[in-house]
């Protein structure tokens, strides 16, 4: 299970069933400024969580890894990536409280480190949760509901797109999902089971298994076995009995061939191996086969000298697909990659006239 991480920031308040209340334009920009630099409610390191907190919990065949190696799906062409933040159930009343008063933002026992320009802001969040915007942290609706906050992507490198979300904590009711962008969301949760999911290594059988020999064609493969569909399934806890989840799954599609040198013929010519309709990628060599074109493989016209050896890179597609709560499902996912090295050596057999 992983442990959501928070950072909180400057931004509108939302509250479920009531118009957005805005904080003055000056107490905002002293509110979102300080949280930047300490770090929302987590003193400074936006990395604990509180006690309790309800989290992403994800699970399935794909959840887990693959003992052999193996890793995550990359898209090509960039343009694409999980969220970097979102919104999601983290505190009770009495923990929301517990954070505020031993935040970097209490007024009681720590200095201002910016002057009366943070001491300012302390008083506007502890106010803005005491009175102004809610009665006394709503510990009167411990249990009914929880208080929402941002949610940092723990995956995402680019500091200020994770920090991205800003809006401070919010109250949402048990079993309610606030009309807020980037609150979870079953599409949200898709594109997270996504960029969980950790396929196997590609490494393609071959037949020669060992060296490979100038003009004979090298028959290649993937063990069906091996690669097969995944998913994983994504959910976080509404409470009142009510969950919010997504399922992705993947399946291999094709095999790109590179053989590492110009001096070779792919099989077929443009080095793309599609799935069969046994689900099987590629065909394993038969005896009596060795010099027939294979349906998918490689074959090298001229051979690696001394101790060298060419690099075969074997790349496999995989299509993505998904489901969720409500009947979601409707956006596509993009078709990921994952890719692997052999070092293949080649001999040239001498023949006498």
């Amino acid at each position: 299970m992983q442990r959501l991480k928070i950072v909180s920031g400057l931004c509108v308040l939302v509250l479920v069933g009531t118009a957005p209340v805005a904080l003055a334009d000056e107490e905002r920009r002293k509110i979102g400024s300080s949280f930047k630099k300490q770090g929302g409610f987590e003193n400074g390191n936006a990395q604990a969580s509180a006690a309790g907190s309800r989290t992403v919990n994800y699970s399935g065949s794909g959840a887990g890894g693959d003992k052999g190696g193996g890793g995550n799906l990359s898209v090509p062409g960039g343009d694409w990536s999980p969220p970097p933040c979102w919104y999601a159930p983290k505190y009770s009343p009495r923990e929301l409280k517990e954070k505020i008063d031993d935040s970097p933002f209490s007024v009681t026992g720590r200095d201002p480190d910016n002057g009366g320009q943070k001491q300012d802001t302390d008083l506007a969040i502890r106010d803005k949760y005491e009175s102004r915007d809610y009665d006394n942290y709503n510990l009167d609706k411990e249990g009914e509901g929880r208080f929402w906050a941002a949610v940092p992507n723990p995956d995402e490198e680019d500091a200020a797109r994770a920090q991205s979300c800003t809006e401070l904590p919010f109250w949402v009711e048990n079993g309610e999902v606030p009309d807020v962008e980037n609150a979870i969301s079953p599409q949200i949760l898709s594109r997270l089971a996504y960029a969980r999911i950790r396929v196997p290594d590609t490494r393609v059988e071959m037949n020669p298994a060992g060296r490979q020999t100038v003009n004979l064609p090298t028959w290649v493969w993937l063990d069906e076995g091996r690669y097969r569909r995944l998913s994983v399934r994504a959910s976080v806890d509404l409470g009142g009995g009510r969950e919010i989840w997504a399922r992705t799954t993947v399946e291999p599609e094709a095999l790109r061939l590179d053989p590492g040198t110009d001096s070779a013929r792919l099989h077929p010519g443009s080095g793309e191996c599609n799935v069969e309709d046994d689900g099987s990628i590629g065909t394993e060599y038969v005896k009596g086969s060795g010099e027939k074109a294979p349906p998918c493989g490689v074959t090298y016209l001229r051979a690696t000298r001394g101790a060298g050896s060419y690099s075969l890179r074997s790349t496999l597609t995989w299509t993505a697909s998904w489901e969720g709560s409500g009947g979601a499902g409707a956006e596509d996912l993009p078709n990921g990659e994952f890719g692997g090295r052999q070092d293949v050596t080649v001999q040239e057999i001498q023949a006498i006239n």
